[in-house]
């Protein structure tokens, strides 16, 4: 799976080619045409040298309204022919797409609206998957269009109440095997340095959770402690968990205690810690190495799933590795998404992201029928929401390029490279775990239709079937789960080296 690692610019190339296949003699006729048809409002953001977004306001209106009429017909929709049959409208729409994002990159607005109001009359949010990533990314280009100050950028931005997303989360969490693949690799890790130091830790383990996430990765920890322990000889289970405010705490321990009740082998106790609401960090290293209370002969474990990403600069990823480091703990895991979204052109990242998102949609294929209601729930209100605030979380601000403050979405080989500059070694990665992710994989997909998919190279389109996978990488030290030709996540084991 060599063509997993090629460099990011070939996602811009795309791009490029497609802008440029679409003939620039041709394109400058067309946009002479459409500014005479215009209205004077779009006429006028052309010709001011600043981007006039109150000017802008009547377009996106008029746009607006062939959105909720969008909205309204989804239900009334065909959906599109398969590709099989010789349909290319999916591409169509991606190349629309494209299209539309090169134009705003370029501050180009007439033709952005003019190409978004072509995408609304093609997207629909049920219809096949194509059509629904690309209505949820051309909201996200709508909205750049616009000042956070409008109430259009509102409209278009939207948030799922705290219920419906985490109702989203419990969906995608159930049916698909994306967040089970982080936590039961996690876990198998954790038990197998805790099976290792058997001898000498009195049966006690404590995890160090950096981003507690209402606890759904513990229950099966427990299960599997549990069942690794006798009448007479009982096993200490400590979490010391980060959350993001009291109430995540509180429900945490309330449903963790709860919980471990129905297992008497087992000792279970919980210390909940906010984390500092300075970009989510932890704190100081000093501050929480003191807070975090270890005990002697504790085998320790430093869980950090999905969290690195959380933070926006490289100096709070770094006060993160520090205290992990200074916790001198057993085990380390690490799992985040393969994903380069950080300081990056818009065009670039937007690519990224199309390619990532597009492998997440498709792949609810293999696990829900397109008019299932918790489908549209995840869609919606999880990687929907996760498409618009990655295409405008810097939006008003001047840290577009090259800057520091933004989500650190890496690829394996970044997040490599930190751990081991913060002292960090690589652990292979049992045989267990392997085995343990493909039944995964058995057990939690069952649906499959014909998709949209970007080839080996990442350079072009085709059409083709594909499935959830597990890929053993950088010697065994990394497993990584995919769709298709792409990676989704990585999960790695470290030690500290010095």
């Amino acid at each position: 799976m060599e063509a997993m690692d090629d460099d990011q610019e070939k996602f811009l190339n795309l791009s490029l080619a497609i802008v440029a296949d679409s003939g620039g003699h041709d394109q400058r006729k067309r946009k002479r045409r459409r500014m005479d048809s215009l209205s004077p409002i779009a006429m006028s953001i052309n010709n001011n040298s600043s981007y006039d977004h109150e000017a802008c306001e009547g377009t996106i209106f008029r746009l607006l309204q062939m959105r909720e009429q969008m909205l309204k017909l989804d239900h009334h929709k065909k959906k599109m022919p398969t590709f099989e049959q010789g349909n290319n409208d999916g591409l169509h729409l991606i190349h629309l797409l494209l299209i539309t994002a090169t134009a705003i990159g370029e501050n180009d607005t007439v033709s952005a609206l003019e190409n978004l109001n072509e995408l609304y009359k093609g997207v629909s949010l049920n219809g096949d998957s194509v059509q629904r990533v690309v209505a949820y990314f051309a909201d996200g280009l709508a909205a750049r269009l616009l000042t956070r100050k409008s109430p259009f950028f509102d409209m278009i931005m939207k948030e799922p109440t705290t219920e419906e997303e985490f109702s989203a989360f419990i969906d995608l969490y159930r049916v698909s095997p994306y967040y089970q693949f982080a936590h039961f690799t996690a876990n198998q890790a954790i038990i197998e340095a805790f099976e290792k130091e058997e001898e000498s830790n009195n049966r006690a383990l404590h995890v160090v959770d950096f981003d507690i996430s209402y606890g759904f990765q513990w229950p099966s920890l427990m299960q599997s402690l549990s069942e690794k322990a006798t009448g007479g000889n009982r096993i200490s289970l400590r979490i010391t968990g980060f959350g993001r405010s009291p109430e995540e705490l509180q429900e945490t321990e309330n449903r963790l205690v709860s919980f471990s009740k129905g297992f008497r082998n087992l000792s279970f106790d919980f210390q909940g810690l906010l984390r500092s609401s300075s970009s989510g960090s932890t704190g100081s290293t000093n501050s929480n190495k003191q807070r975090i209370k270890k005990r002697n002969n504790e085998t320790v474990a430093a869980n950090l799933v999905f969290h690195l990403n959380t933070f926006e600069n490289n100096s709070k990823i770094s006060e993160t590795l520090k205290l992990v480091n200074s916790l001198n703990p057993s085990i380390v895991i690490l799992v985040e998404q393969e994903d380069s979204r950080s300081a990056r052109s818009f065009l670039s990242r937007f690519m990224e992201s199309l390619h990532y998102f597009a492998a997440m949609f498709d792949s609810l294929d293999d696990c829900l029928p397109l008019e299932s209601a918790e489908r549209l729930s995840i869609e919606k209100n999880h990687l929907g929401k996760q498409i618009k605030t990655m295409l405008n979380y810097d939006h008003d601000n001047d840290h577009d390029d090259g800057s520091e403050n933004c989500p650190k979405h890496e690829r394996f080989e970044t997040w490599k490279e930190r751990m081991e500059k913060h002292g960090f070694g690589g652990v292979r990665i049992s045989s267990k775990s392997m085995i343990q992710a493909k039944l995964l994989l058995k057990m939690r997909t069952h649906y499959y239709s014909p998709v949209l998919q970007f080839d080996g190279d990442n350079s072009n389109i085709n059409i083709g079937g594909g499935g959830f996978k597990v890929f053993e990488r950088d010697e065994g030290r990394a497993i990584s789960l995919g769709w298709q030709n792409r990676y989704l996540l990585t999960a790695s084991v470290w030690q500290c080296s010095s």
